[in-house]
C-alpha cells in the first residue's frame, strides 16, 4: 500500500493494510476491488491499494479465520469472491483499533506542539 506519488510513498506499520481491511468490513461484505477502493476513498485518495497488497493481506486474514469468502456476482454483472468479517475478525477490530489509537495519541503527544524553527 502507497501514497500516490511515488516520491513520497508512506511506509505503513506492519498489519495497518490487515486493520484497514477489518475496518472496512465492519460495514458488510465486499468484493476485492470494492475494499481497495473504500479505502482509497476514505482516505481520501492519499492510500493506494494495490492488488499485489490486497489479496495477499486477504489470505492472510482468511487463514487466521478473521474473515470468510463466498463466491458471487459483482455489481457489474461479474463473477467476483466476496468477502465478509467474522465474530472472531470483529474481536481483532476492536482490539487492535484500540492499539493504534493508543499509538498514534503517543506519537500525536510527542509531535505536537512543533518547535519554532530557528530554535
Amino acid at each position: 500500500m502507497s501514497t500516490r506519488a511515488p516520491k513520497e510513498e508512506l511506509e505503513l506499520l506492519q498489519g495497518t493494510l490487515d486493520l484497514l481491511i477489518l475496518q472496512t468490513l465492519a460495514f458488510g461484505r465486499a468484493h476485492g476491488h470494492a475494499i481497495a477502493r473504500t479505502i482509497e476513498r476514505r482516505s481520501e485518495e492519499v492510500l493506494q491499494v494495490g492488488h499485489g497488497s490486497l489479496y495477499p493481506a486477504l489470505q492472510r486474514l482468511l487463514k487466521l479465520g478473521l474473515i470468510q469468502a463466498e463466491d458471487g456476482i459483482s455489481e457489474n454483472n461479474r463473477k467476483a469472491r466476496f468477502y465478509r468479517l467474522t465474530a472472531k475478525g470483529r474481536k481483532r477490530l476492536y482490539v487492535e483499533t484500540s492499539r493504534w489509537e493508543k499509538l498514534s495519541n503517543a506519537i500525536a503527544r510527542i509531535l505536537s506542539p512543533l518547535p519554532e524553527e530557528g530554535r
